[in-house]
C-alpha cells in the first residue's frame, strides 16, 4: 500500500513538471539595439561654384565723379576644412567674374564709366559645426581688376589689392554636396585714373554657392 502511494506521488510530480514545461515562458522582451546616426565630418578638400550680387561705392579723390557700382558676380572656389570636435578651421581661395558697373555722376565727365571686372580672395575660415550645419566667419587677402574710362583721356585697367571679411552658413545635404549662403565686404586700394585722380572700389557681395566635398 505504501509503495502504491509513493508511486502515485511520483507520478503526480512528474505530471506537474510536464504541465509546467508546456506553459509559456515569461521572459523579458528583446529590445532591438539602437544604432547611433553618423555625425557628418567636415574635414576634407572641396571645390564648387558661386553666384550673387555685388554693390558698393568708390573711394579716393575721383570717387565723386562716379555713381555707386553694382552688378552680378559669379565664379568658383576651392578649399580645405579640418574639424576638431565642433570647431572647423579652413582655408579657401576663389576667383570671380564681376560686372559691377558705375556710370558718371552729375559732376562727372559725360560717358565716363568704371567697372569692377573680376575679384578674388584668399581667406581663412572658422566655424562651429552643428552636425550638418556650419555657421562661420571668414577673412583675408583680396585682389581685383577695374576698368576706368573717361572720354578724351587714356583708358586705364588697374589691378588692386586689399582685404576681405565676411560670414556665412553652410549645410551638407548629402555626404558629398554642401550648399551655402555668405556675405563679404571687399575693400580694394586706390589706383590712378585717366584724369590723374585716384579711385578704388569698396563693395559688398551676397552670394550662394554649391560645393562638392571629396
Amino acid at each position: 500500500m505504501k509503495n502504491k502511494m509513493m508511486l502515485a506521488v511520483v507520478a503526480a510530480v512528474l505530471a506537474g513538471s510536464a504541465s509546467a514545461a508546456d506553459l509559456p515562458r515569461r521572459t523579458a522582451p528583446v529590445v532591438p539595439a539602437v544604432t547611433a546616426l553618423p555625425v557628418f565630418a567636415w574635414t576634407g578638400f572641396y571645390a564648387g561654384v558661386n553666384a550673387g550680387w555685388g554693390f558698393g561705392q568708390y573711394a579716393g579723390s575721383g570717387a565723386s565723379a562716379f555713381k555707386d557700382p553694382s552688378g552680378f558676380t559669379g565664379g568658383g572656389q576651392i578649399g580645405y576644412n579640418y574639424q576638431m570636435g565642433n570647431i572647423v578651421l579652413g582655408l579657401e581661395t576663389d576667383l570671380n567674374y564681376a560686372h559691377l558697373r558705375a556710370t558718371n555722376s552729375a559732376i562727372g565727365v559725360g560717358g565716363s564709366k568704371a567697372t569692377v571686372d573680376y575679384y578674388g580672395t584668399v581667406r581663412a575660415r572658422a566655424g562651429i559645426a552643428i552636425d550638418r550645419f556650419l555657421p562661420y566667419i571668414t577673412g583675408g587677402f583680396a585682389y581685383g581688376g577695374t576698368n576706368i574710362t573717361v572720354p578724351g583721356f587714356a583708358k586705364t585697367s588697374p589691378n588692386h589689392t586689399g582685404w576681405v571679411a565676411g560670414a556665412g552658413i553652410e549645410y551638407a545635404f548629402t555626404n558629398n554636396l554642401t550648399t551655402r549662403i555668405e556675405a563679404f565686404y571687399v575693400d580694394l586700394d586706390n589706383k590712378r585714373t585717366p584724369t590723374g585722380s585716384k579711385l578704388g572700389p569698396e563693395f559688398g557681395v551676397v552670394r550662394a554657392g554649391l560645393n562638392y566635398k571629396f
